[in-house]
């Protein structure tokens, strides 16, 4: 009687090893299932989250082509390399463990039994259970389907990259305009290797540290980890460059090699190494966004700031006029600058050297340059250095006259609150599709009217005609065939930019009555006819239009000239031909050198202008061409042509 509550667990001994060996038969079963569907690694997600993302601008073809990923490979390190049949999509490797597969039929599983070794004793063969019956045909359409969803996925994988790279270049130049171009036109690729190496070995290290430092047991490996860290952050604070590493930097990247390799092979929590890495890469995003907008500053800085140089060439023309004996004058050309029988042309600037960069292109194409009669509106801080430039260099036989725009308004029309002179508004216009809004998207550099030019009638009574010319332009032909266009009833010949049209700025246009389907038009290249402005009164409307929009700064009142140059000559434009003037020479890396070899006119519109450092290399050729050498002011204020 004793011996029977014994029972029970001799029962649960005997029941123990059943259990154990129901489970290794089941594990032998589920096991190749799992190497079966393990193939794909980790990171894959569906064909559908991955279409979701792409992002496709047409616009930005070199920016895809810098970023455009490798080959995506699912290889695990630990197998063999299979190819995929021709059949399926895109050249990708599948890799399976070898002894898993039949060479026979793709997807057949052979199962293995451990032998007994009594069994085999005596020269017994050992028997080996029979592999399950499955289709064949079943097995390959199942392995082929995994295959086009692999395959599916890998290309959206890479679609997803390029999407990404895309992404990033277009919120770029969302925040940023054209300084995102020019940044990669001018990125450095980084040459210091081992320096690219250390800060690479940094990274991985701080990834595992935090996980490494709360083992047990590897107190060692946690300060030999820190103290390596501590010792490449030393070493990179002073080191920029190869050279400037110390003599002993191998040893220390074989140290922390050695490290790191050690650290991975420990059981660590893969989130919080995952974790740590997010937190890393998150901060070291910050910090790049952070330079990006500090070196877009100084961009813009530099694109909207005077060159010293330049600067000098002024202060130096009118302490020079200042001290000539005998003041220029212009009353013996009196009467060229206001006879209709000149070609007169307008120019609003107030650097000299694009000044006369235009005047000389325009004489230089001209055949009659006799014929030629120039007017330019400057202020009064370079009206004595405008002055005194032109009149110690000629332009062939061309009258050039320089007007004080500030001194002309105060003294002969002081009804007009447009005291200071505005020379002609740039504005970065981003076009989306309507369709396909987050796919077709391009950034364009539109110059349109400022504030002065509608008081150029007023200042010019006794001219008919003009021909307004922007100072970022070069002209390359003849444009005498301009004052043979008989404009009808317009007003404004402008070379139409018809991608941006008036509906698809409702909000910028306000409540105002317009077409919407009337294109916009641009500035560099304007025929005017003076007598149709004055009949039509667009100095009166556009000063009507100008009560309607409130202005808080001087900011916003530049930023008014986009909707009231557009409002004021609506159907009132002429369209000129496109091939008068190829624009984008200020922002646009793509132009062809030939088209911008055989265009009449080239218009430097965008922020890279010809005369600074910024401009475009390729373009400026095009304008140094034109620029007075041998000057003796430019040599000694170091102005380099």
């Amino acid at each position: 009687m004793k011996a029977q509550p014994l029972l029970p667990a001799a029962l649960k001994r005997r029941r123990g090893p059943r259990v154990a060996v129901l489970a290794l038969v089941l594990c032998s079963l589920l096991v190749p299932f799992a190497f079966l569907f393990d193939r794909a690694p980790s990171g894959y997600v569906t064909t559908e989250e991955r279409h979701r993302q792409e992002v496709v601008l047409p616009s930005l073809d070199h920016v895809e082509k810098r970023g455009s990923p490798g080959a995506i490979s699912g290889r695990r390190q630990d197998a063999p390399e299979k190819k995929i049949p021709r059949g399926s999509a895109g050249a990708i490797h599948q890799h399976v463990p070898e002894k898993r597969i039949s060479k026979g039929s793709e997807g057949v599983i052979h199962q293995h039994k451990q032998i007994d070794s009594h069994s085999t004793s005596g020269g017994a063969k050992p028997k080996v259970l029979p592999a399950p019956k499955v289709e064949p045909s079943k097995a390959v359409a199942e392995s082929t389907r995994e295959t086009r969803e692999i395959s599916k996925d890998i290309q959206g994988r890479q679609k997803g990259a390029k999407a990404d790279e895309v992404e990033k270049a277009k919120a770029c130049q969302l925040e940023f305009g054209s300084y995102c171009l020019w940044s990669i036109e001018h990125k450095e690729v980084m040459k210091d290797s081992i320096v690219k190496r250390l800060k690479d070995q940094l990274f991985v290290a701080r990834s595992y540290y935090p996980s490494i430092a709360k083992l047990q047991g590897h107190e060692a490996l946690t300060q030999e980890m820190k103290q390596n860290i501590q010792e490449h952050e030393r070493v990179l604070s002073v080191s920029t460059v190869n050279a400037d590493l110390p003599s002993f930097i191998n040893k220390r990247m074989e140290q922390m090699e050695r490290t790191i390799a050690r650290s991975k092979s420990c059981t660590v929590d893969c989130k919080n190494v995952d974790r740590k890495l997010r937190q890393i890469l998150d901060m070291t995003e910050d910090e790049a966004h952070f330079h990006m907008k500090q070196s877009a500053f100084l961009y813009n800085l530099g694109a909207q700031t005077l060159q010293k140089s330049h600067h000098c060439l002024n202060m130096r023309l009118t302490l020079e006029y200042f001290k000539s004996s005998s003041l220029d004058s212009d009353d013996s050309l009196s009467g060229k600058f206001n006879s209709p029988k000149y070609m007169h042309y307008v120019i609003l600037s107030k650097n000299v050297l694009a000044a006369s960069v235009v005047i000389n292109s325009t004489v230089s194409s001209c055949k009659e340059p006799d014929n030629l009669a120039f007017h330019i509106l400057t202020d009064a801080q370079n009206f004595y250095a405008m002055k005194h430039w032109f009149a110690r260099n000629s332009y062939k036989n061309a009258v050039i006259h320089v007007i004080n725009y500030e001194a002309i308004i105060l003294e002969k029309l002081p009804k007009y609150n447009i005291q200071q002179l505005y020379l002609p508004e740039e504005f970065r216009v981003l076009i989306r599709s309507i369709k396909q809004p987050t796919e077709n998207t391009r950034m364009e550099y539109l110059s349109l009217f400022s504030h002065s030019h509608f008081l150029i009638p007023e200042i010019f009574k006794y001219l008919n005609k003009v021909v307004l010319l922007d100072d970022d332009v070069v002209v390359q032909r003849d444009l005498s065939f301009l004052w043979n266009i008989d404009m009808g009833d317009k007003v404004n010949g402008a070379v139409k930019f018809c991608g941006l049209k008036l509906g698809q700025m409702r909000n910028v246009l306000g409540k105002a009555a317009y077409d919407p389907k009337s294109c916009a038009w641009m500035s560099g290249v304007n025929l005017i006819n003076l007598d149709k402005w004055r009949e039509h009164n667009v100095t009166e409307n556009y000063l009507l239009l100008m009560k309607k929009f409130k202005f808080k700064d001087e900011r916003s009142l530049r930023a008014a000239a986009f909707p009231l140059s557009l409002l004021s000559f609506q159907h009132l434009i002429y369209p000129l031909d496109e091939k008068l003037t190829l624009a984008g020479l200020g922002y646009d890396y793509g132009i062809d050198e030939e088209v911008a070899r055989r265009a009449s006119s080239l218009h430097y519109n965008g922020n890279m202008k010809p005369w600074l450092e910024l401009g475009i290399p390729d373009y400026k050729k095009y304008w140094k061409r034109f620029l007075v050498r041998g000057d003796r002011f430019m040599d000694e204020c170091n102005v380099n042509p």
